[in-house]
């Protein structure tokens, strides 16, 4: 379907002075003792293989030896600041395992695998270039999702927390056809839901490898939540249904239960409840959400024909020429948003 592909490779945008003191202020800022530049003086890498052989597009890097020590050490202590708060006693029993470096995607991401060598339990973290468009998008899923956000920036470097779940790829090849009828169902409430925060916020390019479903086991079935791993495309791209996971094809498994579950009715009440949901997340941290806008309304995320194209689709979607006014992304979010606040915004429709 036309309008589901980004036009080219993201622009990255710069973090302007307000944004970057509205980060201060609620604690995303620390001074980190290694930056991403720092990572890409690797001396070799390896292609990085799946359970099953196949190529993951990741490669891990290795170092040389006089260089190997001080850079995981310098990673521990990131690790610290991400999870402890900056906390020493937690270093002595970490251990770094392995540095992926991934060129496929805007932000060329460094993944590092960490153990905790008391009970053998690993974790991930991110270490990612900044992008103002990225910032934006960490900080509209911390005020408008169910999901906190853990990340931290340092000039020119972003770490980001690892957000645990299943790809939406790999759930929709391994465990969407092994699923009851009951758990069908309500994966199909989680998708319409999510549909729905990302069209709202305008969080683009949610194809299933650009999420993860978290899957907790329940008395009679499984709950089910999709949480966003990539927030590259906030506001970028100009069409509309970039911006609606439903147009994109690797979701097609999801959306064809949806068609065969759901009455049009069902799915308008699914939507509604995440709507009174986000409005009233974003009315209990309305001054954070306010202060973020006035930032955002005045910054640039994308360019003229972008903006235009998008206005202007949005307008016709939900009947209303407001849009037509706006004259940059943040307009056009806060345009929704302020939509939503009034109940005055049209669905989608699966």
């Amino acid at each position: 379907m036309l309008g589901n592909k980004p036009s080219k490779k993201k622009v990255s945008f710069p973090i302007n002075e307000e944004l970057n003191e509205y980060l201060g202020k609620h604690n995303r800022l620390k001074k980190l003792p290694i930056q991403y530049w720092d990572l890409m003086h690797y001396q070799m890498s390896i292609p990085l293989l799946d359970l099953k052989g196949e190529d993951t597009l990741w490669e891990t890097i290795f170092f040389n030896e006089n260089e190997r020590s001080e850079v995981h050490q310098a990673l521990k202590e990131v690790y610290a600041l991400l999870k402890t708060d900056g906390d020493v006693e937690a270093l002595e029993h970490l251990i770094v395992t392995r540095i992926d470096y991934c060129t496929f995607g805007n932000t060329q991401p460094f993944r590092v695998r960490i153990i905790n060598r008391i009970n053998d339990n690993y974790d991930h973290f991110y270490v990612k270039r900044v992008d103002a468009s990225r910032i934006y998008g960490l900080e509209l899923e911390e005020l408008m999702s169910p999901n906190d956000v853990i990340y931290l920036m340092d000039d020119e470097t972003l770490i980001e927390e690892h957000i645990i779940g299943v790809t939406g790829t790999d759930f929709v090849e391994d465990y969407l056809p092994a699923m009851v009828v009951f758990d069908e169902i309500r994966i199909v409430k989680e998708f319409v839901k999510f549909n729905e925060r990302c069209f709202v916020r305008l969080l683009g390019d949610m194809r299933a490898y650009n999420y993860v479903v978290d899957i907790t086991p329940d008395i009679e079935g499984s709950q089910f939540r999709i949480r966003a791993i990539d927030f590259d495309q906030q506001s970028y791209e100009g069409g509309k249904n970039f911006y609606l996971p439903q147009y994109f094809k690797e979701n097609n498994p999801i959306i064809f239960l949806g068609i065969k579950h759901l009455k049009p009715e069902t799915m308008r009440q699914y939507q509604l409840e995440e709507r009174s949901l986000m409005a009233s997340r974003i009315k209990n941290d309305f001054d954070r959400v306010n202060e973020l806008m006035e930032i955002m309304v005045k910054d640039t995320v994308s360019n003229p024909e972008k903006v235009n194209k998008l206005k202007n689709e949005l307008a016709q979607h939900h009947k209303n020429n407001i849009f037509l006014k706006c004259k940059n992304m943040g307009e056009i979010v806060l345009t929704n948003i302020q939509l939503l606040l009034r109940k005055e915004l049209k669905q989608s429709i699966l």
